[in-house]
Order: C-alpha cells, then structure tokens, then sequence
C-alpha cells in the first residue's frame, strides 16, 4: 500500500510538472507571438532539424558546424531575445505573466466600432485614411518609419490623425491591439500589374503591405469616399459600413455572425 501510494504521488508529481512546463511554454509563445522573435524562434528549430538529421545519417562536419551553431546560438538568443526577455520580466513583476486576459473580447469590440466610427466619418467628407491592422506578423520595421503615437485608440484620435495639411496625415496608420502605435508610416507599394489604373497609392499600399504580412488593412478613398479593404493581396472595394463591421468582427474579434456572411464579404465584394 505504502509503495502503490508513492507511486500515485510520483505520477502526479510527473503530471504537474510537465503541465506547468507547457503552460510557461505557452504563455512565453503568445509573449512573443507578432514579433520579430517568432522569426528567430523558428531559425532556431530549423537548426535543430539540420542537426538532428546530421546526427543520425552520421554527417559529421554538418553535424560540428550545428553544434557549435547551437553552443553559441544560446548567447546569441539572450542577446536577440533581449527586448522580449525584459518584458516578460517585467509582466512576471507585475503579476500578468500568468494572468488571464478577460477583457480582450470587450477590447476588440471598442476597436472595431472604433475603426467603423472613423471610417464612415472620414468617408462621408472624403478624407482620405490608410489604416493597417496588425495580427500575427510583427510590423516593427513599418513602425519604424513613421512617428511613434502609442495612444488608446479612439475614433476621435483616428479621425484627428488623418485631418488634411496636418504633420501625420500623409502615411498610414499602423493598430497594435486597442492602441495607435504609431503615424506617418510608409508600406510597401505592390507591383501587381493587375491593379487597376483608378487606383492611387493608397490602395497600392494597402495591397503591398497585405502580399508581405497577414495585416489587414483599411483605405477610405480621398477622391470617393469609398471604403476598401485588403488581406492576403487581395483588394476589396466600396464596402458599406454593415460589411465592414462583419470583416473587422470575423477578422479581428473572432465574432462574425456566420460563416457565410464572412465569405459573402471577402468574395461578394472583390475588386474585379
């Protein structure tokens, strides 16, 4: 009994120990998850697969040059990872490391009626607005380029950004979360020679952001008033204010009524 009772607490031990190595595993992947590092992260795996398969087909000047890759790949890591480490320092300081994110549903609402609020305004007076969402792939290098802003995001500070002969207007907007992170940023221009000769840079832009990352991306046309949207490099255009809203729900919030409104929208409404 005595030894069958050991076992059950060894087995259990076993089992916290390993789901607590998972959870930190987790919590450190969604830290960094949209940054520059889920990059590295993934050259560090690759190294790893090269090595591995290395050690087993008995390649051994391949295999030398992986481990000394690794043996010093660990400086390397502290060394890259630095801005990550600090915040996830910083969040274990404050008690957030392991805290749940209640509020993230309610976040994405406000951001979504938010963007809508700013885009039909801007829309019926013909601003012309460039507003890049970003999701899964970090966008540090576009932040970069413009002028960091790092506000709550309102549909009063959006719309104000992109007011005409003001020092922000000319760029895009770049939305990490619920926070403006920065103005004035320059993307990519596509150079599909499938766009059509109607459009300007804008929509350029928002195309040729959408072909090198997962953003989404908003253009209200200064000349129209129109409001499009690009994902994936695709360009869909004069969506009204009800299928913008299903977009930015299914999209960002995970929150879209139906699947078919989702495909309705994305499809219904390219740009032939």
């Amino acid at each position: 009994m005595l030894d069958g009772g050991f076992e059950v607490l060894d087995y259990l031990r076993i089992i916290i120990d390993v789901a607590l190595v998972w959870f930190v595993l987790y919590k450190l992947i969604m830290l960094i998850r949209g940054t520059k590092a889920i990059q590295l992260l993934k050259g560090i795996f690759v190294v790893l697969g090269i090595w591995l398969v290395s050690y087993f087909l008995q390649l051994k000047t391949l295999m030398w040059l992986m481990s000394q890759a690794i043996t010093w790949g660990f400086l390397g890591v502290i060394i890259l990872f630095q801005p990550e480490l600090r915040r996830a320092l910083e969040q274990l300081g404050r008690g957030s490391f392991f805290a749940r994110n209640s509020s993230a549903e309610d976040d994405s609402i406000k951001t979504v009626e938010a963007i809508i609020k700013s885009c039909n305004y801007m829309a019926k007076r013909r601003i012309g607005a460039l507003i890049t969402i970003e999701r899964e792939t970090g966008m540090g290098d576009y932040v970069e380029t413009g002028i960091p802003i790092e506000g709550h995001l309102t549909s009063e500070l959006l719309t104000n950004v992109f007011i005409p002969n003001t020092p922000l207007h000319d760029g895009a907007v770049i939305i990490t979360e619920n926070q403006i992170t920065a103005a004035a940023c320059y993307l990519p221009l596509s150079e599909s020679p499938f766009i059509s000769k109607e459009l300007g840079t804008r929509h350029r832009a928002a195309l040729g952001i959408s072909e090198v990352t997962d953003a989404l991306t908003i253009v209200v046309s200064e000349e129209t008033g129109a409001i499009s949207c690009t994902k994936n490099g695709e360009l869909h255009r004069e969506l009204d204010h009800e299928a913008l809203r299903d977009i930015l729900q299914s999209e960002l919030g995970g929150m879209a009524k139906d699947p078919a409104s989702k495909t309705w929208n994305w499809r219904g409404k390219k740009d032939g």
